[in-house]
């Protein structure tokens, strides 16, 4: 567990509230970066946007965060940066002020490159410092951060139902008041990690020892690489389409819709919560079989059911196909000793970046062939997630 020796800071209360002061930030980064695949109901109708141009919006944002997270990853490994926290707060506002006065589709772009660029600064070193605070917990602390990410992503799309689709696009101004609330915060959250490392200084640093060959290594890494690819391009499927797709299928209200990608966000929030403890205690590997090859079955049923058997597999496979990533980025971080910053900032960046590329090339074949037909194609997808048997146990772990 983290010792910091200064005055009014006890290292079991200090811990508990750098992880839930991170979850919380994590929560408010992602309300505003879920507003925006929100509002693609309304951009749609505002700029007269094809289901191309909704991709490309998706790609703008995901890609730009997706390239640049391994690289914020690599360096704060290197050179730990805590006051860049704040600084990715201030990135994610500016693109949101953007998106709410922007007057054209490329303006449009530009707002959501800046809010993936406050992505990416945001995660690695985020993530970072949930595991610093995580006393050893770190299956726990992971998911613990995580599921506020996912508690944001959620309640996105209720704001943007309720709040913004109402009142029209220069209503995101005002969230620049959450990105002021996590400025604070994270400033907080910065202070005390500087504090922490200075009285850490004399200790020595994580051994870098593989724990198998480098080979085997590398080859699970790429295991792991393609796992979330899948994964994050069928989640990106719904998160960008899926009110698209009860729409046109059922006839739906654009609220009504909302509401049901709200369900299953929330039950994303869920599977993230209960799947870093699970992992804690029975090991990683099992969390990960369970969800990518436990979501199968639903996967291939959805796009085929009537409204109500809709709303119960979307929770279904929300809650199971979530519940792995935590897992995920645990296991690659045990096999990868030292590399927190890098890791985090490869699977976050993966996520981001899969579901930008899927999101792009799934609006192409939504253009030509329909959304039904999108689903069709992403409801095989989860069948990649066979490649887990390639897993292998890591020393120490008896699963």
């Amino acid at each position: 567990m983290a010792r910091v020796t200064n005055p009014g800071f006890t290292p079991e209360v200090t811990t508990f509230s750098i992880i839930a002061a991170a979850s919380f930030c994590h929560m408010l980064n992602d309300i505003m970066q879920s507003l925006l695949t929100s509002l693609y109901p309304l951009l749609k109708a505002n700029y007269a946007l094809d289901f191309g141009q909704i991709g490309l919006l998706t790609f703008a944002f995901q890609v730009t965060a997706s390239l640049l997270q391994p690289a914020v990853g690599v360096a704060t490994d290197k050179w730990p940066m805590p006051f860049s926290l704040p600084a990715a707060m201030l990135s994610t506002c500016t693109g949101l002020i953007t998106l709410a006065y922007a007057h054209s589709f490329p303006v449009l772009v530009l707002g959501a490159c800046l809010i993936g660029v406050g992505s990416a600064i945001f995660h690695p070193e985020a993530s970072r410092v949930a595991r610093v605070a995580s006393g050893g917990r770190h299956g726990l602390a992971q998911s613990f951060f995580q599921v506020g990410g996912n508690t944001g992503t959620a309640i996105g799309p209720l704001l943007a139902a309720f709040i913004v689709i109402p009142r029209g696009q220069e209503v995101l101004s005002w969230f620049s008041i959450i990105a002021l609330t996590g400025f604070a915060i994270l400033s907080w959250v910065s202070i005390w990690y500087s504090r922490h490392r200075r009285s850490a200084a004399g200790k020595r640093p994580v051994s870098r020892e593989l724990p198998l060959p480098r080979n085997k290594v590398l080859m699970t890494l790429a295991v792991l690489v393609v796992l979330t690819a899948t994964k994050n391009a069928y989640l990106a499927s719904i998160s960008s389409y899926f009110t698209f797709f009860t729409i046109e299928k059922f006839g739906v209200s654009v609220q009504n819709a909302q509401i049901l990608l709200f369900l299953f966000l929330g039950a994303s929030a869920a599977g993230v919560f209960f799947g870093g403890p699970i992992g804690d205690r029975f090991g990683s590997r099992v969390v990960i079989w369970f969800s990518i090859l436990g979501v199968i079955p639903f996967a291939l049923i959805l796009p085929y059911a009537n409204l109500l058997w809709t709303a119960v597999l979307v929770v279904v496979i929300g809650f199971i196909f979530s519940s792995a990533f935590s897992a995920i980025v645990v296991f690659a971080q045990e096999l990868v000793p030292g590399r927190v910053g890098l890791i985090a900032g490869m699977f976050f960046g993966f996520a981001f970046g899969f579901g930008g590329i899927g999101a792009a090339v799934l609006g192409v074949f939504a253009d030509r062939q329909g959304i039904e037909f999108v689903y069709q194609i992403c409801s095989y997808l989860p069948l990649l997630g066979l490649l887990t048997v390639l897993l292998p146990q890591l020393p120490g772990r008896r699963i």
